[in-house]
């Protein structure tokens, strides 16, 4: 492992996986680096080129850039998000890759980059937090220049199993009612976690100019013991700074007393159990 991974494989560790075991915590790094590793050969970068990670967060893509490339390319961190930028500027740090490295904070709706700047435009997982998708697509298609490519990973989170799948209905008080809530907020069109498709990317990217437009629909499935702490997690940790976590989603169907109880029956039903979850992920390659 380099250096650069290191380091940021250790911070992860530290601050958003602290609260996993290390086998969830290595299941978790090896998917999130298969990842990375499609995005990045979509992407197809090479030297010499101008490169951005827009919604970097953790920085997982950057990271990966520099990793394989170091100083010979030109890459820029962009986030809306400064507390993020400075994540990645601490991990940075601890390197000796500092140069032709940028970082940019900036809406993926208002990108400050002038037109046609950009060879590579890359995000993971931004979308999902995003409600109007298509200025998205339209201002990284202006800031990339012509054969420039977009490459991307999306988590298709309305796919996804839902709670009430995963539990024993009987071992729930008002199964019913806690499995309509859930369908009911995870269809909501108004929702940016949940309100795209695969196809609905397909079309956003055409409308935007792009062609030669790839979106593959994967199934990933997993299955991992599910402990209380992480479990708890599942509902208390929001999936972005300015999004509701699930207890306040079910909050608004439901006093805070019957979700509790809700939230502590799913512990007790599924704590140290070995459970199977189905994600669907879309990765996505366009071309200017």
């Amino acid at each position: 492992m380099s250096e650069i991974c290191k380091n940021w494989s250790t911070w992860l560790k530290k601050t958003r996986f602290a609260y996993m075991d290390e086998v969830q915590i290595q299941q978790t790094l090896n998917w999130l680096l298969s990842v990375r590793n499609q995005v990045l050969g979509l992407a197809d970068i090479k030297d010499g080129l101008k490169v951005a990670d827009f919604g970097c967060g953790s920085g997982l893509l950057g990271f990966g850039v520099l990793e394989k490339f170091e100083d010979r390319v030109e890459l820029i961190f962009s986030d809306k998000f400064q507390d993020c930028l400075d994540e990645c500027q601490k991990i940075l740090s601890n390197t000796e890759c500092k140069s032709n490295v940028k970082f940019l904070q900036s809406d993926l709706a208002d990108i400050k980059l002038e037109n046609g700047y950009l060879d590579r435009a890359m995000t993971r997982s931004v979308l999902v937090h995003i409600k109007e998708k298509q200025p998205v697509f339209d201002e990284l298609y202006r800031v990339l220049k012509d054969g420039g490519i977009y490459a991307s990973f999306e988590p298709i989170i309305s796919q996804n199993t839902r709670y009430y799948e995963l539990v024993d209905s009987d071992n729930i008080s008002c199964y019913n009612e806690f499995k309509n809530a859930e369908k009911e907020f995870m269809e909501n069109p108004l929702d940016p976690l949940v309100n795209f498709t695969a196809e609905s990317l397909d079309k956003n990217m055409e409308n935007s100019g792009f062609s030669d437009v790839k979106v593959n629909l994967q199934k990933v499935k997993s299955e991992y013991v599910a402990h209380k702490d992480a479990i708890l997690n599942w509902f208390i940790t929001p999936p972005a700074p300015d999004q509701k976590t699930m207890k306040e989603r079910f909050l608004a169907y439901f006093d805070e007393k019957k979700v509790d109880n809700f939230i502590n029956e799913v512990v007790l039903n599924l704590k140290d159990k070995m459970i199977k979850i189905e994600s669907n992920v879309a990765l996505i390659k366009a071309v200017k």
